[in-house]
This record gives structure tokens, C-alpha cells and sequence, in this order.
């Protein structure tokens, strides 16, 4: 009987976690070289900054290709999984804030921010954690509010950094945004076999995190 259920779930698309696996292998590289470059001509406190990034970068992908990649036999672990994939996205997020509050806005703005966000990140990962099986709609407002809450603060950001970083502050917050709607409307679903709504999603993402890394470089070394 259970190898006929097995038999009946449906198959993962072939591209399922192959995205995410290459932007690991590749943000290690970039993050390799951001924290070398950043350390060398810069202060300790933006060596701290986008150290926290990278690893926060590399994890994301890290984690996710793992969860997607792997096909898990055990429930239990899958749910483990499951949970820690969705838990380093709100982490990334806050990593990512991590470098423009430190280095980009006004010191008692930038720690506002910066507490405000991890303590919403925590919160989604404590959500996450304690509710694996919580609906996509639940989860992805939370996402979306954290990753726009730079809305607040554009006028201090554009004074300190200028106009570049937020344009791709931006540009990568829209890819961001797009990709959390496709997760939670599982939509589009072309090629369900080979990539599927969620391959979209994985996309976004990485497109995402390449306009926010080109960012930070800006921003750590201006």
C-alpha cells in the first residue's frame, strides 16, 4: 500500500532546487569577495555588516537547495526542512537590512530599523518553527512588510548613500515581492514537470539578490 502511494505523489519538476543550488555555490564566491575587499579598505563595523550578509546570502541558498534537492523519505524530517527553509528567508532579510542600517542611515535610525526588523524576522521564524503547516498567505504579508519597511526611511538613505543604492533597493524589493505572489498564488505552472510555479519563485530570487548584493558593494565601500 505505501508504495502506491508513493507511486501516486505527484513527481518534483526537474529544475526543483537546482536554481538555489547554483547561487549558493556562487554566493559563497561573492561573499568571499565582498567581505575580503570590504575588509581591506574599510572599518570593522562594515566588516561586520556584510559579513552577517554573506552568511545570511549563502545560507538562504544553502538551506533551500538542500530542502528541495533532497527527496525525504521521513516526515518528520521534511517538516524539519521545511521549516528551516522558511525560516532563513525571514533571516535573509534581515541580513540584508543589516549592511544599509549600519552604514547607510543615520545611527539612531539605522538601529531602529535594524531592531525592528530582526525582531520581525525573529518573530516569522518562531512562526515557522512552532507552525510548519501555516497557509503561504500568513507567511508572505509578513515578508513583504519586512522587506518594505526601507519605505520609512528613503529620504535619510538617499542623503547618506545616494541614488543608486535605492534604485536597486528597489528593483530587488519588486523582484522580491513578485516572487513571494507567484509562492503564494502557485502560479505560473507551465512545465509542472520540468519548472514549475516554485522554479518562478527561485528565479525571482536570485535576481533579487543580485541587484541588493551590487547595493551593498555601494554602500560598504562609499
Amino acid at each position: 500500500m505505501s508504495s502506491i502511494v508513493e507511486a501516486l505523489k505527484p513527481l518534483k519538476p526537474r529544475m526543483r532546487g537546482w536554481i538555489h543550488l547554483y547561487a549558493f555555490g556562487i554566493s559563497i564566491l561573492t561573499g568571499i569577495a565582498l567581505v575580503s575587499v570590504v575588509g581591506a579598505l574599510e572599518d570593522s563595523r562594515a566588516l561586520l555588516a556584510v559579513s552577517i550578509y554573506s552568511v545570511t546570502l549563502s545560507a538562504l541558498f544553502g538551506v533551500s537547495a538542500l530542502y528541495h534537492r533532497v527527496t525525504w523519505k521521513s516526515p518528520a524530517k521534511r517538516i524539519w526542512m521545511k521549516r528551516a527553509d522558511h525560516s532563513m528567508i525571514f533571516l535573509f532579510i534581515a541580513g540584508s537590512y543589516t549592511p544599509f542600517c549600519m552604514l547607510a542611515l543615520p545611527e539612531d535610525t539605522g538601529r531602529l530599523i535594524l531592531t525592528v526588523v530582526w525582531a520581525g524576522a525573529l518573530a516569522g521564524v518562531a512562526q515557522k518553527m512552532l507552525w510548519p503547516r501555516s497557509p503561504a498567505w500568513l507567511g508572505v504579508p509578513l515578508y513583504i512588510l519586512l522587506g518594505w519597511a526601507v519605505a520609512f526611511v528613503i529620504p535619510d538613505l538617499v542623503a547618506e548613500a545616494g541614488v543608486a543604492p535605492l534604485v536597486l533597493l528597489a528593483v530587488g524589493g519588486a523582484f522580491y515581492s513578485v516572487g513571494a505572489v507567484l509562492y503564494a498564488t502557485k502560479w505560473p505552472n507551465p512545465w509542472p514537470t520540468t519548472f514549475g510555479h516554485h522554479e518562478f519563485f527561485h528565479a525571482a530570487t536570485v535576481i533579487a539578490a543580485l541587484c541588493h548584493y551590487i547595493a551593498i558593494w555601494l554602500v560598504a565601500l562609499s
